[in-house]
């Protein structure tokens, strides 16, 4: 199976983790000599151990960030698709009702 094709779109070197109640902030600078942030959140509580380990090794990393590229899979389209159908099918239905053309189904 062809794995997907991902296009990078920032390299970051992180200067600074700061502590947030659900995660980190993240600020650094790329080869662009651009300021990037990135929000990292967790859904799950942090004790003040893990935050303090965490928030060291953050501070001490690189991101890459990238990007599925446009069009993607056969499969992944085609999945899209299929999705859309149904949402375009369960919106018409709500409609129906809701003008009094049809019983809930």
């Amino acid at each position: 199976m062809d794995r997907p094709q991902y296009e990078p779109l920032a390299q970051i070197e992180v200067d600074a983790a700061r502590p947030e109640p659900q995660g980190f902030t993240l600020t650094g600078q790329g080869p662009d000599h651009a300021e990037y942030q990135l929000d990292l959140r967790f859904e799950m509580p942090l004790d003040p151990r893990t935050r303090t380990v965490l928030g060291e090794l953050l501070s001490h990393s690189d991101l890459t960030i990238s990007r599925r590229a446009p069009g993607g899979s056969a499969l992944a389209q085609a999945l899209r698709q299929r999705r859309n159908r149904r949402s375009d099918s369960s919106a018409k239905n709500r409609s129906k009702i809701l003008d009094g053309l049809v019983g809930p189904m």
